[in-house]
């Protein structure tokens, strides 16, 4: 099961040792409480509340506690890399300039190891580290967020030998089984009929595609609750098909389902914490291979809305995926439809790792996200949905091609063949995520990353207070 419980915590009632966090203009109130022999030892050592530093503060008994400085970080990552620094046993944050809530986060953030593929002799000494006296009653918000990250980081870093299509789909009805919502997958014959864009991108494959299917309300959620619709890429291995990845665009293809590993977590989130919405989830489950049965280039697929697609390149498989998902999630005329994949290599281009592209036919609502985002230090950029390139999508035998004519624009052309499936009446949010790390930095290890998560879930928890307008462009 990849939905596992954080085990970075102690059990309340342990004995545990301090940790004050520290911002460079209180760090002579902070020394003022030690003991002087180490107060002297602490501003000897050159500590001076700037981020990230650690210090071991020395006592009677060995270690009496930590001190660790903020400098001016105000975000979850200033308290991300304590996991890291701390030697093994149970600590606690003493009362500090920071939101607790955000430290918790970030230390379970940055206490995050994916080491279940580990021998024990490997994992070594480091299976003693440090655990957190969080006090989990009263921070429940941030742990069940912590959580939800730890699944999507998990599905992102299992190696696609481990994690196929079936497992993906797995992972789908474990999480329905914890929150008691209703699942379901379609496949076989009945993927063919209700969803053939998506049938079509696994034929290539031995491991069979699906849909998995989730179902949820909350608790307080009347029939008139909000609808909130999530729709993700679950391409567990994409090797571009017959237009193959060159083996340097390969090695990280393991993550190409990053964008249903988000919104499996968003779902895992927003249940946690019992919204008052109802909640529908589409996870296209695929892997996109080379065979005598996979689709080629200059194909024409016939989609679940009837629209006709001309097969440009079999690399663009995640919008094919994702075209049959948004056709049945927007005829339920969801409140809020989100979708979220690893498409594009442009987006990467436009904006690096760290920010998601964020593409969005309702301006109020893009507003919402990315205000959100940055209160809760979760960026996302804006990309537009420029009409002008719509015809770069033409095709002279279907109703339009999978790939643009341009060598431009890619993350914003495939957002525009996504919203040729989604009524314009239907408020959109698409996410062109990159669900990775390249390096470790403080609360962020390198591996697999829910990029966006906390800006989704803080969107639909304030779903009813966004001023909605008219859908726009």
């Amino acid at each position: 099961m990849f939905d596992r419980p954080l085990d970075c915590l102690a059990a309340d009632g342990a004995s545990a040792l301090p940790v004050w966090s520290v911002r460079p203009d209180a760090l002579d109130t902070a020394l003022a409480r030690l003991e002087p022999g180490a107060r002297a030892f602490v501003a000897a050592s050159g500590f001076t509340g700037a981020a990230g530093q650690v210090r071991l503060v020395p006592g009677a008994a060995g270690i009496a506690g930590a001190l660790l400085g903020l400098g001016e970080d105000w975000s979850p990552f200033a308290h991300g890399g304590l996991a890291a620094a701390l030697p093994g046993g149970p600590w606690r944050l003493e009362p500090g300039d920071f939101d607790t809530d955000g430290a918790v986060l970030g230390f379970c953030l940055g206490a995050y190891r994916f080491a279940s593929l580990k021998t024990a002799a490997s994992v070594g000494d480091k299976a003693a580290a440090p655990v957190l006296l969080a006090g989990a009653g009263a921070h429940a918000a941030p742990l069940a967020m912590a959580r939800a990250a730890w699944l999507a980081r998990d599905l992102v870093n299992t190696p696609a030998n481990l994690l196929g299509p079936a497992e993906l789909a797995g992972a789908t009805r474990d999480l329905a089984t914890r929150f008691q919502a209703r699942s379901w997958l379609v496949e076989g014959a009945d993927l063919v009929r209700e969803y053939p864009a998506v049938a079509a991108v696994g034929l290539g494959s031995e491991r069979a595609p699906v849909v998995a299917r989730l179902s949820w309300a909350g608790s307080g959620a009347g029939q008139d609750a909000p609808l909130v619709a999530l729709c993700g890429k679950g391409v567990c291995f994409d090797s571009g098909g017959y237009d193959l990845k060159p083996s340097a665009g390969m090695l990280r293809m393991k993550k190409d389902m990053g964008g249903a590993a988000l919104l499996l977590a968003l779902a895992s989130a927003v249940m946690a914490a019992d919204l008052p919405v109802r909640l529908e989830l589409w996870v296209g489950c695929v892997e996109n291979m080379v065979s005598g049965r996979a689709f080629r280039p200059l194909d024409v697929l016939t989609t679940r809305r009837g629209l006709t697609v001309e097969v440009g390149n079999t690399d663009a498989e995640g919008r094919l995926v994702l075209c049959d998902l948004l056709s049945e999630a927007s005829d339920l005329a969801p409140a809020l439809l989100i979708d979220a994949a690893t498409l594009t290599g442009a987006a990467r281009v436009a904006l690096g790792p760290d920010l998601p592209a964020l593409f969005c036919n309702d301006d109020q609502v893009s507003e919402a996200v990315l205000r959100l985002g940055t209160d809760v230090h979760d960026p996302m950029w804006r990309l537009p949905l420029w009409d002008g390139y719509d015809p770069w999508l033409a095709s002279g035998i279907a109703d339009m091609n999978n790939v643009s004519s341009k060598p431009m624009a890619g993350a914003v052309t495939a957002a525009l063949f996504l919203r040729r499936f989604v009524p314009a009446k239907v408020r959109w949010v698409h996410v062109d995520t990159y669900a990775w790390n390249d390096q470790t930095r403080p609360g962020r290890p390198e591996g697999g990353e829910a990029l966006g998560l906390r800006a989704l879930y803080a969107t639909v928890h304030q779903l009813r207070t966004i001023d909605f307008g008219e859908t726009s462009c």
